[in-house]
Parts: structure tokens; C-alpha cells; sequence
């Protein structure tokens, strides 16, 4: 049975909103909540605002989503403005359960799936180095994990070692390639939480989704003003978010690319990166965190990687499908896109060498 559609009145009078709903339609693209732009009439002009319903079944905390959301966006000086209900709460439940948030509409400004050229690159990068850095001085306590150990690549690899084992639907045998490769590398996935634990990679707020299409960028000058999806910020390390931008920006190919011929690192992208992020993050990042960056981007793609062949060995059960063995073609992209970093590593590692200056 298909949902109800949303009671726009209802929902705008539970936010305190002024004026009549005159429209209210789809909005974005992500795939987890559902997202509208609504218009009001307000005196003599339209006014837009973000309702959204957020998908409880992946946030299965929502009190603490929201007071996260609520603390960031209160301490950030630009970006996305939430606006409370009229009882004075981050959130609503509304009559049949579900939970709604909403936000002031950013006019003027549009978010992008594929990063087109360096510039694109270079502003989103700067916008996510500017959002950490404006989080720097949030008071405490400790932001929530809203998604518990979300980068804990030894938790993830070690799920792989047992769908190897397990191997439930047979598929094993059909890529030892894959597990070969990734076996090979398992070193790196405990170096930066060892880091970490030694006390020499300090904690701080990130964003842990630094997609591209979670910056919006000025519509005239193509410059950052927003950084939006909030749902993942929590405790984290900056070689992830940098890291994270690298491993969805510099990708030549589609995530799920057969042809690995055409999937390589795009070594003018990651320059980019590097100028906007450290222009930005430069300010408060130690030695320690700049010596990593450049594995952060390994680390992130290969995480992916494992993460996708881990579903395929499990029977696809995580990530959607829309072809058969798509699971394990994005893993192989992913560890095409590890080796190309690996053989351009010398040059990124001087290139945020030279960034850092």
C-alpha cells in the first residue's frame, strides 16, 4: 500500500510557517530521505523552504540526528538554517509516525552530480575544508555517532574476511582476483585508526558524505555557499573527508565502469582538491593530519571497494542492484581507481606538499 501524500498545511502550521502552501514538488536527488520544496505565499512574494522525511529505518536515532544537525547548524556562520516547530523542537512527528525536519530554501545556488572541471572541484573542497574549520571551536559534548564506526575500515575489512568464509551464495571461487587484492592490502586499513589511538590524529567534526552534490554552488560566480546533508556529521578524522572527496571526484569513469581502461585517478582534479581544501582546512591542520591526506584517498576508494565485494559475497543484500554482478564491477572499479592512486601517490603526496605552503 502507497503512502499517504503529505498534509502540507498541517505540516507548514507545525513549523510556524507564515502564508498558504501554493506548491510542493520532489526536490534533489539523494536516495535516503524524501525531500520537497514547497512554496508559501507570503504578502506579495513566494518564499520556499526544504520539508523533509527522514527515513527512520537508516537513522534509527533521531533525536540524536537532529541535535546534532541542531548544534552544527546553530554554530555555523553561513550555510543551511533549520527551523524548529512550534513547540521549540529540531524535528516533528507527525500523525502516522513519520518525522519531518525543514529547512530555509537556498535560492540562487544549485548542487551537481558529476564534478565538470577543477574550479567545481576547487569550490567544494574549499567549502567542506570551510565547514571543519568553522567547527573547530564547537562547544562540547561529543557530537553523536549517528552512524556508529562508519569509517572503521578494520570493521569493515574483517566483514569481508567472513563473507569470504562464509561464502553463502557460491560466489567466491568466481573472484579470488578481487579477495587477492584486497588481501594484499590490509595493512592499510588499521594505519589511521592506529594513528588515532596513539593520540597523534586529533578528532574532529566531519561531514563523512563530501560528494560534490552536497555543495551547493553559486548559480552566477560557481563559487561554495552551502555545504547541505547533515545526517552523517559526527566524529571523525579529516583524512576521511579529504579523502572522500578525492575517491568521488577524481574518478574518470562511472562508479560501476566495466571497461577499467577508463577508470584512472585524474591527477589535475586532485590538485584542485588540494588548493580548495587546504586553503580552507590549512589553518587548523597538524603535520600529522597532512601527512595523510593523500592515503585518505586510497584508504576511502579501497574501503568502497571492500564494501562492494563484501555485498556481492553476501548476495547483494546492502547496496541496490539494477543488473546482475553490479556489486562486484563497482568494487573493481573501485580497486582500479586504489591502483591508479598507487601509481600516482609520489605526485599527490607533492602536490599537497606544495598546497601546504
Amino acid at each position: 500500500m502507497s503512502e499517504s501524500p503529505p498534509d502540507w498545511p498541517q505540516l507548514i502550521q507545525a513549523f510556524g510557517l507564515p502564508g498558504a502552501v501554493t506548491a510542493a514538488h520532489p526536490h534533489g536527488s539523494g536516495h535516503i530521505n524524501d525531500t520537497y520544496a514547497v512554496s508559501l505565499q507570503q504578502a506579495d512574494r513566494q518564499r520556499r523552504y526544504i520539508l523533509q522525511r527522514i527515513n527512520h529505518r537508516v537513522f534509527t536515532n533521531i533525536p540524536a540526528l537532529m541535535a546534532n544537525i541542531s548544534r552544527v547548524t546553530a554554530h555555523l556562520v553561513h550555510g543551511m538554517r533549520l527551523n524548529p516547530t512550534v513547540a521549540g523542537e529540531a524535528f516533528l512527528t507527525d500523525p502516522t509516525g513519520r518525522f519531518w525536519r525543514c529547512y530555509d530554501f537556498i535560492e540562487g545556488a544549485t548542487t551537481h552530480d558529476l564534478v565538470e572541471n577543477p574550479q567545481q572541484a576547487r569550490e567544494a573542497a574549499h567549502s567542506f575544508g570551510k565547514f571543519q574549520r568553522q567547527l573547530v571551536d564547537l562547544p562540547g559534548p561529543r557530537l553523536h555517532e549517528t552512524i556508529p564506526d562508519f569509517h572503521h575500515t578494520r570493521k569493515r575489512f574483517n566483514r569481508l574476511l567472513a563473507a569470504i568464509t562464509e561464502d553463502r551464495v557460491g560466489r567466491r571461487a568466481a573472484v579470488q582476483a578481487e579477495i587477492d587484492f584486497a588481501l594484499a592490502r590490509e595493512a592499510m586499513v588499521d594505519h589511521l585508526l592506529a594513528r588515532a589511538a596513539r593520540g597523534e590524529l586529533p578528532e574532529r567534526v566531519t561531514h563523512n558524505d563530501t560528494k560534490i552534490n552536497n555543495v551547493m554552488l553559486d548559480d552566477h560566480t560557481n563559487e561554495g555557499v552551502a555545504v547541505i546533508d547533515l545526517d552523517t556529521v559526527m566524529p571523525g578524522l579529516a583524512a576521511y573527508d579529504f579523502g572522500d572527496m578525492v575517491r568521488t571526484a577524481t574518478n574518470s569513469a562511472a562508479e560501476d565502469e566495466t571497461d577499467l581502461s577508463k577508470v584512472r585517478c585524474r591527477l589535475e582534479i586532485f590538485d584542485a582538491l588540494a588548493e580548495g581544501y587546504l586553503s580552507a582546512a590549512g589553518t587548523f591542520l597538524t603535520d600529522a593530519e597532512r601527512e595523510e591526506l593523500e592515503l585518505g584517498g586510497r584508504l576511502m576508494t579501497f574501503e568502497n571497494g571492500i564494501r562492494f565485494l563484501t555485498d556481492h559475497l553476501e548476495g547483494d543484500t546492502y547496496y541496490k542492484i539494477h543488473r546482475p554482478s553490479q556489486n562486484l564491477d563497482r568494487a573493481r572499479c573501485q580497486f582500479a581507481l586504489v591502483q591508479s592512486m598507487e601509481m600516482q601517490a609520489h605526485d599527490m603526496r607533492a602536490i599537497i606538499a606544495d598546497r601546504s605552503t
